[in-house]
């Protein structure tokens, strides 16, 4: 009864993806051919090596800055008798910005080492770095957790991806449905806390840093380069997925179409979902 259930969810899964891989590509890249490059060449890269390339995201955030809005390099202000005036004071409020630091030998400590240590690691180092969408991190997650440490098959990854749009709360909820398979109850635990803290220190903690610096062109240059590539690596992984997905007609006729009725209209996501889950059961 599982089975046929996700026969007919997986599918609809993709289709749900490939909408917010749609969406998120338009909303960053919009008219800017440069960030469309950038989407274009993550997406190839994706498809065809089935890795998630989180260096080149980075680098696509630090190549916008070099190309909109490179550093200054101010010279040295010369100190109190070069030409006995002192310098001018700055009026700039010192930054109130908390970098996201976890010591892994405490995070260790604390897990007592093993699979449960790993599961924190991973998901914090995921967590850290969502740009755009939740499902963005969809292809960091497929390598992590199928192809780097093998505790899930692509047929169970498809079904933690639907978990996590069928419970209520974000899409990265997922990290619990995986957690729970990988390690029981305290792995759930672990990897839904662990994918969390960084969202938490990074935007909740420097909030008020943020709101000073929202205007910066450097901050707005990065950003706009690595959501783009991100929405590339989200693209890429729908081609991936697909394949495993997408195995014979019904399936791929549950894709399409259900692709189509998210195109048209505005439908919850469970209820898609549902929906499938019972045609799958119907058909398989």
């Amino acid at each position: 009864m599982v089975q046929a259930l996700f026969y007919g969810i997986a599918p609809a899964v993709m289709a749900i993806i490939t909408i917010a891989a749609v969406k998120l590509v338009r909303l960053t890249d919009r008219r800017d051919w440069r960030l469309w490059a950038i989407s274009v060449a993550v997406f190839a890269l994706t498809a065809i090596t089935g890795s998630e390339p989180i260096l080149v995201i980075i680098g696509a955030g630090l190549l916008m800055i070099l190309l909109d809005a490179r550093p200054r390099l101010h010279r040295p202000r010369r100190r109190r008798g070069d030409d006995g005036v002192p310098p001018p004071a700055s009026d700039e409020r010192p930054s109130r910005f908390i970098p996201f630091a976890l010591p892994s030998g405490a995070l260790g400590a604390a897990l007592g080492g093993g699979t449960l240590l790993s599961l924190g690691l991973f998901f914090l180092k995921t967590g850290a770095i969502v740009f755009g969408s939740g499902l963005a991190i969809v292809p960091l997650l497929r390598e992590g957790v199928v192809d780097q440490h093998h505790w899930l098959t692509q047929g169970q990854f498809l079904d933690a991806v639907a978990m996590g749009l069928i419970t209520p709360g974000p899409v990265v909820i997922t990290a619990g449905f995986i957690g729970y398979i990988v390690a029981g109850l305290p792995g759930a635990i672990i990897a839904t806390v662990a994918i969390f803290i960084p969202i938490y220190l990074g935007v909740i903690v420097p909030g008020p840093w943020f709101l000073r610096h929202r205007d910066n062109n450097q901050v707005k240059a990065f950003v706009s380069g690595a959501t783009a590539a991100a929405a590339g690596a989200l693209s890429g992984a729908v081609v991936v997925l697909t394949r495993q997905a997408v195995t014979d007609w019904p399936t791929a006729a549950i894709a399409l179409v259900t692709l189509g009725l998210l195109w048209r209209f505005k439908i919850g996501e469970p209820y898609i979902v549902a929906a499938a889950g019972a045609l799958g059961i119907l058909l398989h």
